[in-house]
């Protein structure tokens, strides 16, 4: 499908509204938008992304092996440029944020070599960061 890429609108559950806030806006630096006591919109480099208070709701993890290493899934994430990948690896170290996956080269040599590193945040929604040398080969195979 060749078309114009769009932003994408994600909504997930969060235990907790300050911790989304310190989390989302003070550890991965991202704009706040619209509001209120039980939800808030996010500028997810360009997205819209939206935490909502759902306590309840919050992920059951589950882990596949990929390239010898247990990928939490459900995850989401995005993909980024590999200077903003780096800044947000050091970013994230120095919150003293916990990897479940440090940051690293995978499939390293083969198609689709990406650089990635997975964390939680504050409520246990696991999350990827993705960086190509070559953007052209995110879907290779």
């Amino acid at each position: 499908m060749a078309s114009e890429l769009r932003p994408f609108h994600l909504a997930i559950p969060v235990d907790d509204i300050a911790k989304a806030r310190a989390f989302y806006g003070d550890v991965l630096g991202l704009q706040e938008g619209r509001s209120s006591e039980q939800w808030v919109d996010w500028n997810f480099y360009g997205h819209q992304f939206v935490t909502h208070l759902a306590p309840d709701q919050v992920a059951k993890l589950h882990h596949n092996s990929v390239d010898g290493h247990s990928v939490p899934v459900p995850h989401f994430g995005v993909v980024l440029t590999m200077d903003d990948w780096k800044a947000l690896a050091e970013r994230v170290q120095q919150a003293d944020v916990k990897f479940a996956i440090e940051p690293h080269i995978r499939f390293e040599g083969q198609p689709g070599e990406q650089a990635t590193m997975f964390f939680y945040d504050y409520s246990g929604n696991a999350l990827e960061f993705k960086a190509f040398h070559d953007l052209g080969k995110l879907f290779a195979s």
